[in-house]
C-alpha cells in the first residue's frame, strides 16, 4: 500500500496487495425495457423463520397503497411466492424477453417455479448456477413499472444473497429474524455481510414474536422472550416490528390468498420503507 493511499481503490489503478474491489463495479444493469424505481431485499440468517410470507405481505401492502410491485423470487431451490399468491400459469417469453407473471392484484412475479413443468420437480443445481439464474431474472425479465421490487433471498450468506448483494443495485434490506437465542449470532451474521458490501440496512423484522390466545385474549412467546431489542441496540438498527403467530396467515398462504391478508405492523413497515426510500 503506498503511503499515500486514501482507500479510494474504485478511482485507483494501481494494484497492491491491499486492494479492494469497488461493489459498483460488479453491478448488473437490468433488461432495457424495465422501469424499476426501488429495489428492497428482504434476507434472513437461517431458513424457517417466514421471510416469504413476510415478502409477500409487505408486497401486498404496497400494491394497496397505489404503488407498481413486483417480486423477485431469488430462493431457486425452495420457491415459495407463487403458491402464496396462488399463481398457476407460467412465464412466457418473447423476441425481447422474459415476461413476470401478474397476480390478482397485479403484483409482477418472476420465480423459478414458474418456469419449471411442474412445481414439485427439484432445482438440483450446484450454487453458481442458481446465482447464475438470479442475475438472468434481473437481467432478462421485463420488469415494466416496478415502483418498487422485493427480492426475496434465501436463507444464509452464500452464493445467492452474495450475487443479489454484488450485482442488484439493492436500495436497502430487512433483515427477518424469529426470537430464538441463536437470533444474535444470525442477525449479526447478515448485518456484518451487508456492511462488508456497502448494503444499507432499514431495520429488522421479529417473526413469530408471540401468539395471542382467542380464549383468554393474552400474548404468549410460543419460541421464548424475545431478545430483538438487545440485538438492535447491539447493532445500531431499529426493529420495524414484531409480528404474531396467526394461524389465519398461514392458511392464506397456503391457499393462495395472501393478497387478502392486511396485518398492521406489515402496514407500519411499509411505511417505514416508503420513508427510507424517500429519505435517500
Amino acid at each position: 500500500m503506498s503511503q499515500s493511499c486514501e482507500s479510494g481503490c474504485g478511482s485507483c489503478s494501481k494494484e497492491c496487495s491491499s486492494r479492494k474491489p469497488d461493489p459498483k463495479s460488479m453491478l448488473v444493469k437490468p433488461h432495457t425495457l424495465s422501469h424499476i424505481k426501488k429495489v428492497i431485499g428482504i434476507v434472513s440468517g437461517k431458513g424457517g423463520v417466514g421471510k416469504s410470507s413476510v415478502t409477500s405481505m409487505l408486497a401486498v401492502a404496497m400494491k394497496r397503497k397505489g404503488y407498481g410491485v413486483g417480486i423477485l423470487d431469488a430462493d431457486i431451490t425452495g420457491p415459495s411466492i407463487p403458491k402464496a399468491f396462488g399463481i398457476n400459469q407460467k412465464a412466457y417469453a418473447t423476441e425481447k424477453g422474459l415476461y413476470p407473471v401478474p397476480s390478482k392484484t397485479q403484483i409482477d412475479v418472476m420465480s423459478i417455479n414458474l418456469l419449471l413443468d411442474r412445481p414439485t420437480d427439484p432445482v438440483v443445481w450446484r450454487g453458481p448456477v442458481i446465482a447464475g439464474a438470479v442475475k438472468q431474472f434481473w437481467e432478462e425479465v421485463i420488469w415494466e413499472n416496478e415502483d418498487y421490487l422485493f427480492v426475496d433471498m434465501p436463507p444464509g450468506t452464500g452464493d445467492v444473497p452474495l450475487t443479489v448483494f454484488q450485482s442488484i443495485p439493492l436500495d436497502g434490506i430487512i433483515i427477518v429474524t424469529s426470537p430464538q437465542d441463536l437470533v444474535s449470532m444470525i442477525v449479526a451474521k447478515a448485518v456484518k455481510m451487508a456492511n462488508m458490501l456497502n448494503v444499507p440496512i432499514i431495520g429488522l423484522v421479529e417473526n413469530y414474536s408471540y401468539f395471542v390466545c382467542p380464549d383468554c385474549d393474552k400474548k404468549h412467546q410460543i419460541f421464548g422472550e424475545s431478545k430483538i431489542d438487545e440485538v438492535a441496540l447491539a447493532n445500531n438498527l431499529q426493529v420495524l416490528a414484531k409480528l404474531p403467530i396467526d394461524p389465519a396467515i398461514a392458511k392464506a398462504c397456503d391457499n393462495g390468498q395472501v393478497e387478502e391478508v392486511e396485518l398492521k405492523p406489515i402496514n407500519e413497515v411499509a411505511e417505514r420503507i416508503e420513508a427510507f426510500c424517500k429519505e435517500k
